[in-house]
């Protein structure tokens, strides 16, 4: 009977766990920026890497991550399909003091800077397209 009694309580806690990741996952939410901008910080670790006119979405990865292959997609999809929209993926792995700089917690972790290069909205794990457009819309002041 006890065992019964635990065996309903872990998967209780499971599912629990399962709706609020579901609930969590790939949105967007406000982000105090601290100086220099992130995009100081993403610059010095990416070479080549180039801010986007009106904003840019930078990704944070790992290599065995499969959400971020996913976040990957739709973050190059949205830069493709909008002016002045920059993505830049950094591997969390090899840029550690950035990702201490900016507090990533997880991949994939996705930041929204806006046009000056300030953090605007943050998302962990893999975002939709609609939030993607969205946070964009909010990074810009709605003015989309």
């Amino acid at each position: 009977m006890t065992g019964l009694l635990v065996l309903s309580l872990a998967a209780l806690a499971a599912v629990g766990f399962g709706l609020y990741r579901r609930h969590v996952d790939g949105r967007f939410v406000a982000h105090a920026d601290a100086a220099p901008t992130a995009w100081d910080h993403v610059a010095a670790a990416s070479t080549g890497a180039v801010p986007g006119d009106r904003a840019t979405l930078v990704q944070f990865s790992s290599a065995f991550c499969a959400p971020c292959r996913t976040a990957r997609v739709v973050l190059a999809d949205v830069a493709d399909q909008e002016d002045g929209v920059h993505h830049v993926e950094i591997d969390a792995e090899k840029h550690l003091d950035l990702v201490r700089a900016l507090d990533v917690r997880r991949t994939p972790t996705t930041l929204v800077l806006d046009a000056a290069g300030h953090e605007v909205l943050r998302a962990a794990g893999a975002p939709q397209k609609q939030q993607v457009l969205a946070a964009l819309a909010h990074a810009e002041g709605g003015s989309r």
